[in-house]
C-alpha cells in the first residue's frame, strides 16, 4: 500500500470520529431534554417547580467535565453547518472508496501482467507447470502452448502436425462412384430432381405437390442400402428439406426396451438423435411380429413423430423384399406415408470383383495375377453355394480382411520386408477354401453354372395370386424372422 493510500485511510478514520462525536453530542443532549420534559407531570405547578428544582440540583451542577451544552456549543463553533459537513464527509468517503476499488484493480492488472510475463519466460525455458499453479479443467500444457517434459525432464518432441481434412464429395458424386446399382442411382436422380423443383415452387409462393421423403428399401444384405440411405440424407440437405443430413441407424433392439412405457421413451431418444436428418431401420419387419406390443409401440411412436416433425425428419425402412412388404401392409400408416419403394438386386460376379479390387486399391494392395484368378474363383463359388443367403459386398470385405490377414502373418515372418513385400498379395495368402486351386476352365464353368440361376420375382406390396404370395421367403431362423447376418453396415 503506497503513502498516498495510508494518508487517505487516515483522513477517512478521523472524519469518522469526529462526526461521531458530534451526532452522539447533538442528539443525545436533545433525547435527554425530551426525556425530562416528558417525564415530569404537566397536572400543577408543583410538578414544574419539581423539575426546575431538579434541573438546578443536578443539571447546573459543576462537574470535573464540559456539559453537554458546552459540547454542543463548541461543535456549532467549529461546525456551523452540521448536515452540510456530514454531506462534505461522506462525499469524500465516496472518493476515498472509489480511490481504494481503482488502486486495488490497477494492483491486480498490474499482477496479472507480471504472471502473463511469468508464464512466457518459463515458457521460454522449457519448464513445466509450477506446482500449485491454476489450471483449467480437462487443459493441458499442450493447450496452453508450453512445452510438455518427458520423464527425464528434457522437452518432449514436438507433435506432428495433424494432416488436412480431404474436402467431403459431393453426394451425388459420391452416389455415381459407386459400383453397379445402376436402377438404384436412376432413381435416386428422379426422386431428387422432383423433390428440388418441389422446393422451388414452394420457395417462390407456387403450389406445390406434396411428395414424401420417407422410403422402403428392399433386398439383400450387402447390397448397399445404408450406403445409399446416407447419400440421400445429404441430398436431402443439400437441396433444403433437411437441415443437418445425417444417418441414424437402428433396428429393433435400438427401438424397444423391456417393459411396457420404456419403449416410446426409447424410440423417442433415437429419433431425437435423428432429427434434421435420417432415421434408418434395418430390418424394420422385427417390429411387426405376432402378439408383440412392443414392437407396436415402436412403430406407433416413429408414425406420431414423422407427422409432427414432417418438416424436418426423414425416416428409411429396410429389409428383406417379401418380409417388409408384410411390414408395409400390416398397418395403415405405415402404407400411406411409405409409398416409394427401391429394390437394391444383387451384385454380379464381376461388379463384386470390382468391390475386391476397390478394397485393395483403397488400403494400398497390389493383387498379382495369378491370385485375382483364385480371388474370382472364390466370389463365383460362394455366390454359388449361397445363393439365398449371399451377403453380397459384405461376403467380399470379409474375403477382403481374411486375405490381408493371412498377408500380414507371411511379411511378419520375413526378415526385413520391403515396401512391396508389405502391398503385394499373393496366392500363398489366400485361405484354403473353394476356388484356391481352381484352374481358369473350372472358373468359367462356374459363371455360366451362376448365370443360368434365375433371379427371384419381384412383388411390389400387396400382389398377390391366388391368394399365396409368389417367390420364397428368405432362410429362416426359430423365431420366423429371416436369418440376420452378423453385420448391418452396408460395404461397399
Amino acid at each position: 500500500m503506497d503513502k498516498r493510500t495510508k494518508k487517505d485511510l487516515e483522513r477517512l478514520k478521523n472524519l469518522t470520529n469526529t462526526e461521531k462525536n458530534l451526532l452522539k453530542g447533538l442528539y443525545g443532549d436533545m433525547f435527554g431534554s425530551s426525556a425530562a420534559s416528558s417525564g415530569g407531570k404537566k397536572d400543577d405547578g408543583k410538578d414544574t417547580s419539581e423539575k426546575l428544582s431538579f434541573e438546578n440540583k443536578y443539571l447546573n451542577k459543576k462537574s470535573s467535565g464540559p456539559s453537554a451544552a458546552d459540547l454542543l456549543d463548541q461543535a456549532y463553533k467549529k461546525h456551523p453547518d452540521p448536515l452540510g459537513d456530514a454531506k462534505k464527509a461522506l462525499k469524500e468517503a465516496q472518493d476515498l472508496v472509489a480511490r481504494t476499488e481503482e488502486l486495488s484493480q490497477g494492483l491486480s492488472e498490474s499482477n496479472k501482467k507480471k504472471m502473463d510475463q511469468l508464464m512466457e519466460n518459463m515458457g521460454a525455458m522449457g519448464d513445466v507447470t509450477p506446482t500449485g499453479m491454476p489450471q483449467t479443467a480437462g487443459q493441458t500444457d499442450k493447450d496452453k502452448g508450453m512445452p510438455v517434459q518427458t520423464a527425464t525432464g528434457g522437452p518432449a518432441p514436438a507433435p506432428e502436425p495433424e494432416k488436412p481434412k480431404e474436402p467431403e464429395k459431393d453426394p451425388m458424386e459420391e452416389l455415381e462412384s459407386l459400383v453397379g446399382l445402376t436402377t438404384i442411382k436412376e432413381d435416386v436422380k428422379e426422386l431428387m430432381a422432383f423433390v428440388k423443383i418441389q422446393k422451388l415452387r414452394q420457395d417462390s409462393g407456387l403450389k406445390s405437390v406434396p411428395v414424401s421423403l420417407h422410403l422402403v428399401f428392399t433386398g439383400n444384405p450387402g447390397t448397399g442400402k445404408t450406403t445409399v440411405a446416407r447419400i440421400i440424407g445429404r441430398l436431402y440437405k443439400q437441396i433444403g428439406v433437411l437441415s443437418q443430413g445425417q444417418l441414424v441407424e437402428v433396428d429393433r433392439s435400438g427401438l424397444v426396451a423391456g417393459y411396457v412405457g420404456q419403449t416410446a421413451l426409447k424410440t423417442q431418444e433415437q429419433i431425437k438423435k435423428a432429427m434434421g436428418g435420417v432415421l434408418f431401420i434395418d430390418e424394420a419387419y422385427a417390429l411387426a411380429q405376432k402378439d408383440d406390443a412392443f414392437g407396436q409401440e415402436a412403430i406407433d411412436t416413429v408414425l406420431k413423430a414423422m407427422e409432427d416433425h414432417r418438416d424436418d425428419l426423414v425416416v428409411i425402412v429396410a429389409g428383406y423384399t417379401k418380409p417388409m412388404e408384410k411390414f408395409i401392409n400390416s398397418n395403415p400408416g405405415l402404407k400411406s406415408r411409405f409409398n416409394k419403394y427401391f429394390e437394391f438386386p444383387d451384385y454380379t460376379i464381376d461388379e463384386l470383383e470390382a468391390i475386391f479390387n476397390l478394397n485393395c486399391k483403397k488400403y494400398d494392395y497390389i493383387v498379382e495375377e495369378d491370385a485375382k484368378k483364385q480371388i474370382r474363383a472364390r466370389i463365383v463359388s460362394r455366390k454359388m453355394q449361397r445363393q439365398e443367403n449371399f451377403a453380397n459386398a459384405r461376403e467380399v470385405r470379409n474375403m477382403f480382411e481374411d486375405i490381408i490377414t493371412n498377408q500380414a502373418r507371411r511379411v511378419a515372418a520375413m526378415e526385413n520386408p520391403t515396401h512391396d513385400d508389405m502391398m503385394l498379395i499373393t496366392i500363398e495368402d489366400l485361405s484354403d477354401d473353394i476356388g484356391d486351386k481352381t484352374d481358369s476352365k473350372e472358373i468359367e464353368k462356374m459363371e455360366e453354372a451362376a448365370k443360368s440361376v434365375p433371379a427371384p420375382e419381384l412383388e411390389l406390396p400387396g400382389e398377390e395370386e391366388n391368394g399365396n404370395e409368389k417367390g420364397a421367403e428368405p432362410a429362416q431362423d426359430g423365431t420366423g424372422a429371416p436369418a440376420a447376418s452378423d453385420e448391418k453396415t452396408e460395404d461397399l
